[in-house]
This record gives structure tokens, sequence and C-alpha cells, in this order.
């Protein structure tokens, strides 16, 4: 169970103390796409999360990390020139290991940042780097993430019931 409790539990990208994690020495901010920084339907990024990209970006390379498809990614990482790892197989650790080589990084040094648990934080976990848990932005999810959500309910009642995680219950 440990695999899948995040070192911290957001309400959304925005919330997060990004000086608290350039304190704790992270150089890299991996970021999920579909409802974490956009709903699955959008086809641009959002103004918010636009504003606060420009604004980490002097602290923190960016990287975008999604199961999805290059096509989908692109769109939205080439216009602020942020670089993106698409059809990333998380819970696997592949896109994880190539980011690491790429910047040169410590996995210390590295955050992942999503709204599941079953690829995102448990990715990001069994890689060994610091993980942060969002609530989904929107209800609607690509048909594999829906098989995800179920497991994911199971595990957070499970976690609820110990005190450790539970929805709505934000740390960190």
């Amino acid at each position: 169970m440990d695999n899948f409790i995040p070192n911290m539990y957001k309400k959304d990208i925005l919330d997060i103390d990004y000086e608290r994690l350039k304190n704790l020495g992270i150089k890299c901010l991996i970021f999920d796409l579909d409802n974490t920084i956009a709903l699955i339907d959008e086809e641009t990024i959002p103004t918010k999360v636009e504003e606060l990209f420009k604004k980490i970006k002097k602290d923190f390379q960016l990287v975008i990390i999604s199961n999805n498809t290059k096509k989908r990614i692109s769109v939205f990482c080439e216009p602020f020139d942020t670089p993106f790892v698409s059809f990333a197989m998380k819970p696997l650790t592949f896109g994880f290991s190539k980011i690491k080589r790429k910047y040169g990084l410590e996995k210390e040094q590295m955050c992942m940042i999503g709204d599941q648990l079953m690829t995102d934080v448990l990715g990001g976990n069994i890689f060994g780097i610091y993980t942060i848990l969002v609530d989904p932005l929107g209800k609607k999810d690509l048909k594999i993430t829906s098989v995800n959500r179920f497991f994911e309910n199971k595990i957070i009642t499970k976690l609820a019931k110990m005190n450790i995680l539970e929805r709505g219950k934000y740390y960190g």
C-alpha cells in the first residue's frame, strides 16, 4: 500500500507550495496532462496554468508526461517550449528514467504531479521520486482511466480507514 501514498495531496496544481518544493531540493517538476493541467477535451492550456508555468519555469525544469499520444500532448507544450514524454506507460518507469537521464538529475530532485494513484503516484513512488496527488479537474475520463478510477477508489477507501489518505483532506 505504501506505493499508493503520495508525499503531498492538494486540491489542484495551483495550491502547491512550489517554494517548499524548491527548498526540498526539487529541480524538475513532472506534470501529468489529462485532468491534472487540463480537462481531457481541452485543446489548449488553461490561462491559469500557463501563468503558473511561466512563473515556476524560473526555478524548475518542467516536463509533461502522459500515457496519451504525442499529437495530444504537443499542442500544450510547444506554445511555451516545454518538453514532454508521450506514451509513457505509467506506472512503468521508462518515462521517468528518460527524464532523469536527459536532464542529469538525481531522483531526489524530481517530483511527479498528477491526478491518478494508479499511474502518477504509483509510477513516481516505484521510481523513487517525490509524488504529489491532485484532485482530477473534471469527472470525464478516458475509458482506460475509468478502470483505474475503480481500483483507485477502493485503495483510497482502504487508506481512509487507516487515516492515511482521504479525498478532500489535503496535506503537505
